[in-house]
C-alpha cells in the first residue's frame, strides 16, 4: 500500500479529499465543448474545478481513498475520470450537430471551399459550422443549461459515490445512442435550406438547358449563395428551436447515462 503523508494531519487529508473530488469535475470540464477548448487557459480550468470542489466537499461527505496511490486508490481515480467524461461527451456529440448540418448546408450551397482553421480544435471545418457553433453556445447559455450541468455534476457525487463509479453497458448504449439523436437533429437543422437550395438548383439546371448560352457554373453558384443565406435568414426560428431541444436532449442524455 502506497500513501503520501507529509505530517500536515487533517489539513492534508483535506487537500487529498480535495484533490481527489476535483479529478471528477476536471475530467467533464475536459471533455465539455465549452470548458475544454483550447482557447480556455489550463490554469482557469484547475481553478474552476477546485472552486466546484470545494462546494462538493462542503455539501457532500466525499472520502478520498485511504490509500491513494495504491491499486485501490488507481482504480477508483478511473472511475472518477470515466464519470467526468461522460458527462462532458454528452455536450461534445450535442455541439458536433451544426458542424454537420453546416457540412450538408455548404455543399448545397457551393460554400464547401470556404473553410477556416477552428480555433478550439485546431481542425479546418467550415465557416457555416463556426457560426452555428456560435449561435448553439448563445442558445446553450441562455436557456442556463451550464448551470443545470453544473448541478448535474455535483449531483453525481450523491448517486455515484466514489468507488461506484462503473456504469453497465447499458448506460454506455444509451449514451452512444444520443449519437443517433445528434444526427437526426444535424438533418433536421438542415433540411429547410437545402430542401431551397434543391429547389434552385432545379430552376437553374432548367435554365440552363432550355438556354444553353447560359453559363451553369456563372449562373448557379450566385444563385445558389444568395438563396441559401436567404433561406437561413428564413429558417433560423426553426434551426435555433432544434438546438433548444438538443440542449434538452444533451442534458438528459448526460443524466441518463449516470443517475437512475
Amino acid at each position: 500500500m502506497i500513501a503520501l503523508d507529509f505530517g500536515l494531519g487533517a489539513v492534508e487529508a483535506e487537500f487529498w479529499r480535495l484533490v481527489f473530488v476535483m479529478t471528477r469535475i476536471a475530467a467533464a470540464m475536459l471533455a465539455a465543448p465549452l470548458f475544454g477548448v483550447a482557447s480556455v487557459p489550463p490554469q482557469v480550468r484547475v481553478i474552476a474545478a477546485g472552486a466546484i470542489a470545494v462546494l462538493v466537499c462542503a455539501w457532500t461527505p466525499v472520502a478520498a481513498p485511504a490509500a491513494l496511490f495504491s491499486l485501490q486508490g488507481m482504480v477508483m481515480v478511473a472511475g472518477e475520470v470515466l464519470a467526468g467524461l461522460m458527462l462532458g461527451f454528452a455536450l461534445q456529440l450535442a455541439f458536433a450537430a451544426p458542424v454537420i448540418a453546416a457540412e450538408l448546408i455548404g455543399g448545397a450551397m457551393g460554400m464547401s471551399m470556404a473553410t477556416a482553421v477552428d480555433p478550439n480544435s485546431g481542425t479546418q471545418s467550415p465557416a457555416l459550422g463556426q457560426y452555428f457553433t456560435v449561435v448553439l453556445t448563445l442558445v446553450f447559455l441562455g436557456l442556463g443549461a451550464h448551470l443545470q450541468w453544473f448541478a448535474l455534476l455535483v449531483d453525481s457525487y450523491r448517486v455515484l459515490p466514489p468507488g461506484e463509479t462503473w456504469v453497465g453497458a447499458e448506460r454506455l448504449a444509451a449514451l452512444a445512442g444520443f449519437a443517433g439523436t445528434m444526427f437526426a437533429t444535424a438533418v433536421a437543422m438542415a433540411l429547410p435550406v437545402t430542401l431551397i437550395l434543391l429547389l434552385v438548383q432545379v430552376v437553374t439546371g432548367v435554365l440552363s438547358r432550355s438556354a444553353p448560352a447560359l453559363n451553369l457554373f456563372a449562373l448557379g453558384l450566385p444563385a445558389g449563395v444568395l438563396a441559401g443565406i436567404a433561406a437561413l435568414i428564413i429558417a433560423m426560428p426553426v434551426v435555433t428551436d432544434a438546438m433548444a431541444d438538443l440542449t434538452g436532449l444533451a442534458l438528459t442524455a448526460a443524466r441518463g447515462a449516470l443517475l437512475p
